[in-house]
């Protein structure tokens, strides 16, 4: 067992552990090849039973398909070393539990703004964690893309955050420009260090979610029915995204690189510049990557000229093109966007808290 934990990759390991354990405990003395399907379905069932209840509990149906992956996982790599024969894994006999329809979908701009304003008024640290909503806002990204993120990750210039997020992928997401502003704000100054940080300093962790949705849930029952987690804001941003600027935009905006759905996905993706222009419509601010704004260059000292010996011009936004795309009119029910219905801008709950 800890060669096969030894050649699992940390997601595998933080996913099977539990049923590997398990497995060692039910029939660890017995030989590689004695394991029977009988003996899996028992791990099933086991892993089935005791899964953890949360909101969003599916009676231990993810559980025991974990288990039974897990155990796959370990009789192919068993096969690979020569220490079973050609159809000697049991776990392929075992049938995986049918998957539920999944209960997660975009929430309502009413339901966004109640959850911003939880979060914001029972903060210890509002601008931390009005920011961590934002970002997830307005990126998209995963749970797993902003612990992580290190000063080296922000590009102030361009507006754009790297991501690293599930299977080694790694991508540069637009953000708006007061995002970049407020996250370049928290004090980090080395290239490496995490750039989300508490109010005394200590980098950001996973358990700083769970305590934020901790108070979401306990303030609004809805949420804790419904059980809403980070996830369901990029599924929010994501329905948006498809809704007004359609599949191969929303696509790149989530990061999706998987191949299913055919040879057309290699002929209609989505440009960082269309990224760009969904994320200023979603969040009313002009984006440097759009390509429509006109720079000038204006001299050092405001006036008409300039002295040779005058430091180099300031660039400053001064125009767009006219044929720029108006911002979406969004009723109410779809999600979070830049601009209301009536043409007003919504202000982010972190610029409030801030």
């Amino acid at each position: 067992m800890p060669r096969v934990v030894a050649a699992a990759s940390v997601g595998q390991v933080r996913k099977y552990a539990v049923h590997w354990r398990r497995a060692v405990a039910a029939f660890g003395e017995h030989r590689i090849d004695a394991v029977t399907v009988t003996d899996v379905l028992a791990l099933q069932q086991q892993a089935t039973r005791e899964a953890q209840v949360r909101s969003n509990h599916r009676k231990g149906r993810h559980a025991g398909e974990s288990a039974v992956q897990a155990m796959r996982m370990l009789f192919r790599l068993a096969a690979a070393d020569g220490l079973l024969g050609r159809g000697g894994n049991p776990a392929l006999a075992v049938t995986l539990p049918r998957r539920l329809p999944n209960v997660r979908r975009a929430l309502t701009r009413k339901e966004v703004r109640l959850i911003n304003e939880v979060v914001v008024a029972t903060s210890r640290d509002a601008v931390l964690d009005a920011l961590l909503l934002r970002l997830h806002t307005e990126t998209a990204c995963r749970r797993s893309g902003a612990p992580g993120l290190r000063l080296m990750d922000l590009d102030t210039e361009s507006c754009a955050v790297r991501l690293r997020e599930k299977f080694g992928t790694e991508r540069w997401q637009p953000v708006s420009p007061s995002l970049a502003e407020h996250a370049e704000a928290r004090g980090v100054r080395e290239p490496e260090e995490r750039l989300l940080r508490h109010a005394d300093g200590t980098p950001l962790s996973g358990r700083r979610y769970d305590l934020l949705w901790k108070r979401v849930k306990n303030h609004l029952l809805w949420a804790a029915k419904l059980g809403v987690s980070m996830h369901w804001l990029r599924h929010t941003t994501l329905t948006w995204v498809e809704r007004r600027y359609g599949y191969a935009v929303a696509r790149a905006y989530a990061g999706h690189t998987d191949t299913k759905g055919g040879s057309t996905l290699t002929y209609i993706k989505g440009m960082p510049q269309d990224v760009a222009r969904a994320l200023s419509a979603y969040t009313g601010e002009p984006h440097p990557l759009m390509g429509l704004a006109v720079v000038a260059r204006l001299p050092a000292d405001g006036g008409a000229g300039g002295s040779p010996g005058a430091r180099s011009g300031t660039e400053r936004r001064v125009a767009h093109r006219a044929d720029q795309p108006p911002r979406p009119a969004v009723p109410g029910g779809d999600g979070l966007p830049g601009r209301s219905a009536d043409g007003t801008a919504i202000r982010p709950a972190y610029k409030a808290a801030l």
